[in-house]
């Protein structure tokens, strides 16, 4: 098959590319050993929700210019409007079991509501979960009882019954990542030195008057994680999100600066990346308590 891109904006095109039944036209449980096409390079431009545990090293994922191996035992997720580019590997039969489902089948339900809070969607796949025997186990009952509500006959509790098992699977993901973040302290300790160097080397070279305040994704960047992942790596070790560790080191700076310098208010916004000194005024005070005019005035009466 040539590398085609494949929009996929329905369960139904997924299963038909690798020779699956559809049973529901908003989700499928996929068993790929059961396909009865296996195409070998292709890019799909995701338009559903995707989540895979991968049990044999199957092909390679790539993510713009980096190539990740599909390894055991291990899940990948994906969300709309991700792109990725698969190479099956020739002659494996894929081992790998998945769900898909549309976003409109979880339009008014809790999950509806609480899809953001799973930031693993937007993991890159190098970030992927790696789980124990016990946790698999929990992985594939979750998808034995979505897949038993798919055969049933659609009645006025499908939808909710469908949309609460693969809640609980996304919860059950929720804790396996967590248990993860705690099994790999020392490379996250590693992660978040980077992170304070980085962002120490960001103010004291004073990029932030040339390229404008530092974002998380900037800092991803650096470590080459994906922003989400980055983000909850540095929650679960500072309990304190990225953006409020940045906007913190930020403040300690302006102290820094009004306090020690001449400089005017609007000019120390300036500096610190901001093009209105309000919005500077307005998030100092919210963090020290102080305008910066007022904090200025009580470091010169000590």
């Amino acid at each position: 098959m040539d590398n085609n891109i494949i929009n996929l904006d329905s369960v139904d095109k997924y299963n038909r590319l690798f020779g699956l039944e559809t049973l529901h036209p908003l989700v499928s449980v996929v068993d790929l050993s059961e396909a009865s096409e296996i195409p070998t390079h292709f890019t799909i431009n995701y338009g559903v929700y995707a989540l895979y545990l991968k049990e044999t090293k199957c092909g390679d994922i790539r993510y713009g210019k980096q190539t990740y191996d599909y390894q055991e035992g291990t899940i990948t997720s994906f969300a709309p409007g991700q792109v990725t580019e698969i190479e099956m590997a020739e002659g494996i039969k894929p081992k790998a079991y998945g769900i898909l489902f549309h976003p409109d089948l979880i339009k008014g339900t809790s999950l509806g509501t609480e899809i953001k809070t799973y930031s693993f969607f937007s993991y890159k796949s190098n970030e992927a979960l790696h789980i124990s025997e016990d946790e698999k186990e929990i992985f594939m009952d979750c998808l034995a009882k979505i897949r038993l509500e798919l055969g049933h006959s659609i009645d006025r509790l499908s939808k909710r019954l469908i949309a609460r098992n693969i809640q609980l699977l996304l919860d059950y993901c929720m804790r396996f990542y967590e248990r993860q973040f705690n099994t790999r302290k020392v490379a996250n300790r590693d992660i978040l030195e980077k992170f304070e160097s980085l962002l120490d080397d960001y103010f004291d070279n004073r990029r932030t008057s040339m390229e404008g305040l530092p974002t998380v994704k900037y800092f991803a960047d650096k470590v080459f994680l994906s922003p989400n992942y980055f983000g909850d790596l540095i929650k679960k070790e500072t309990g304190k999100t990225a953006q409020e560790y940045i906007q913190n080191r930020m403040i300690d700076v302006a102290k820094e600066m009004i306090a020690g310098s001449d400089k005017t208010i609007s000019q120390i916004a300036y500096e610190l990346g901001f093009q209105y000194s309000q919005h500077f005024n307005r998030l100092f005070k919210r963090h020290a308590g102080y305008t910066p005019n007022e904090y200025r005035k009580l470091q010169m009466a000590e």
